[in-house]
């Protein structure tokens, strides 16, 4: 048995007795197993404060504590959470000249240590977010607003900068959790990261933080919550849990009833999947992206300030468009996802696939070896001595291709790294700890905005419906350097003034179609560019024990969301939570799964982070 174990990175803090909590907790009570809801991560939390989040961990973790005000159901739609009634033209608490929103609080609503949370938590959130001491990963969500005010203890008034169609940007969703003000006002500052309630949280969502104990961290039912959670006396979190162990633990050997987005080979999981008993897979299709960046920069130079794969200094090879052009043909997207990921993804070529403003003019994508060698000749590239390699100048075409450790990333590098060959390409592969790839350290010179290779693969997409500031990311002013820390989404370096003037004019744009258009716009010149390589859309794959239910799973919020409303099959159900989506989901697939070895091909050529990447 493969040891299961979660360590807080940083976690210093002295863990809570029994005395210290306003409610009546025994840490070391023995609750019965039917009563503990076990929930299982390949990675393992660093903070359970959401806007220091350093991946998806995080973020579903956290999400059992904190709530927005309202968050995205699986057709996109909002659903309120902390209020009543959402914003809306028809009841004026969205301006005609949309500059403003405004947003009416529950007026019975207590933080977990029996604080009452008001309009000032809110506006204290946004202070806090914004604050560049703070370095907020999710900062991005909020730099269109002017002000945040908190008008009376329940209403609160966003004040934007210009007219904006994304007034619901701010405070939804993954990105919006709100803040405690009584216990994070004294670190709003270069401090935030040093907070005891980073790590024992305190929030307003159905179940609380208890402590960390024996490798797991411990939630039980927030009897401040705004109605009863009674079906699990205990949530357990446990992390650093290898993908097959969570999955055999959830399908096979019934030991776990909730494991998080596996990503395993087909033929591993068609084998769990029919032998186990246990469980099912769960799919849903949102904006996951797997995909290969191309470094616009030369990870191999340095600027006099020492800041390698600057924008100063163009990449030597991939600079070149026709060879950007040979690997998009040379890369056989079919093959990966027939090979890999079977029901688990669909090849792809688009970055913009959830909503799909991009389905009636969809990006082909086509592996064509001949048309690769080609672009590759008129490039001037050529094998001058026969040793298979293509040279010029006696430089070899060889690329450095880094990913994040695991075995379907590992495995797709490895047929990559074959597709290509038969090009004349030689692919240097480099792996690197999931820690390190995906850190927001500036420090971490390993990371994927330092992007200190020639390619490298991940999956992210829109976590929200309304994806301009996903596209954003490819615009000059993102683009992740020395003078921000590392810290601008832009790690490709890509700069086109043409993509910034369609990205500024949707961002100003608040006819819908009009809007969608440009976006359609923006995904077509990336494409043209081959700025980037999508080649999986990849689905969010949650393994899910068969003795649970109440789950809906959405792409637009953690797995957790609506953990209020899980309980075991055997359970009368109970009210629904506010959190529960009525609508017909959309573009996403929760029945089982039942994986078969020779499925049919996908053709939706259409499709998580950072999630934030994963």
């Amino acid at each position: 048995m493969v040891a299961l174990s979660l360590a807080m990175v940083g976690c210093q803090q002295p863990t809570p007795s029994a005395t210290d909590s306003p409610h009546s907790d025994s840490f070391e009570e023995d609750i019965a197993t039917p009563e503990v809801l076990k929930l299982v991560y390949s990675r393992a939390p660093v903070t359970l404060n959401p806007h220091l989040a350093t991946g998806f961990q995080d973020f579903e973790a956290a999400r059992i504590v904190y709530e927005p005000l309202a968050s995205y159901g699986p057709d996109g739609e909002l659903i309120p959470i902390l209020v009543d009634e959402l914003p809306s033209l028809e009841n004026g608490d969205v301006s005609e000249d949309g500059l403003s929103v405004t947003w009416r609080l529950q007026e019975t609503l207590r933080w977990s240590d029996g604080e009452p949370l008001t309009a000032a938590d809110v506006a204290f959130t946004y202070k806090f977010i914004a604050n560049p001491a703070v370095a907020a990963v999710t900062a991005q969500y909020y730099r269109d607003i002017k002000s945040v005010e908190a008008v009376d203890d329940h209403t609160v008034k966003i004040t934007f900068k210009q007219p904006t169609v994304s007034w619901q940007k701010p405070f939804t969703g993954l990105n919006g959790l709100i803040l405690p003000e009584h216990l994070f006002k004294d670190f709003n500052n270069r401090k935030a990261r040093e907070a005891p309630t980073n790590f024992q949280p305190v929030g307003t969502g159905p179940y609380r933080y208890l402590t960390e104990a024996n490798g797991r961290l411990l939630f039980t039912p927030n009897e401040l919550y705004r109605q009863p959670v009674n079906h699990f006396k205990r949530v357990e979190i446990l992390g650093n849990v290898p993908p097959y162990v969570a999955a055999r633990d959830v399908l096979r050997e019934g030991t776990a009833d909730f494991a998080h987005n596996i990503q395993l080979e087909s033929a591993a999981l068609v084998d769990l999947v029919q032998t186990g008993d246990a469980g099912a897979l769960r799919l849903t299709f949102g904006s996951q992206v797997e995909r290969i960046m191309l470094n616009f920069a030369d990870p191999d130079q340095e600027t006099e300030a020492e800041e390698r794969a600057s924008k100063e200094f163009p990449h030597p090879i991939l600079k070149d468009l026709r060879v950007r052009q040979a690997i998009d043909y040379g890369i056989d997207r079919q093959a990966i996802v027939e090979q890999l990921y079977g029901d688990l993804g669909k090849p792809t070529s688009q970055l913009l696939v959830a909503p799909n403003p991009s389905a009636e003019q969809s990006i082909s994508f086509k592996h064509d070896v001949e048309t690769a060698k080609a672009l590759l000749d008129e490039a001037g590239w050529v094998d001058s001595d026969g040793d298979g390699i293509r040279d010029r100048n006696d430089v070899p075409l060889q690329l450095v291709f880094q990913t994040s450790i695991g075995t379907i990333r590992q495995a797709t590098q490895t047929l990559v790294q074959e597709q290509l060959a038969e090009i004349g390409i030689d692919i240097l592969v480099e792996r690197v700890r999931a820690e390190d790839f995906f850190s927001a350290d500036p420090e971490q010179t390993n990371s994927i905005n330092h992007f200190y290779a020639d390619m490298q693969e991940y999956a992210i997409g829109n976590d929200i419906p309304d994806p301009i500031v996903y596209m954003g990311w490819w615009t000059c002013d993102n683009i992740a350097a020395l003078e921000n820390n590392w810290q601008k989404p832009n790690n490709a370096r890509y700069c086109n003034a043409d993509y910034d003037e369609l990205w500024e004019a949707a961002r100003k744009e608040r006819d819908p179609a009009k809007r969608s258009d440009l976006f359609r716009q923006m995904d077509r010149k990336l494409a043209n560019d081959v700025a980037v390589l999508p080649i999986v859309h990849r689905a969010l794959s949650n393994a899910v024990s068969d003795r649970i239910t109440g789950y809906t799973f959405t792409p637009w919020d953690a797995s957790t969301w609506d953990i209020a409303n899980w309980r075991p099959v055997e359970a009368e159900p109970a009210e629904p939570a506010e959190t529960e989506a009525e609508a017909e989901p959309v573009e996403t697939e929760t029945e089982p799964v039942e994986i078969e070895t020779e499925e049919e091909t996908p053709t939706d050529v259409s499709e998580d982070a950072p999630e934030d990447p994963n």
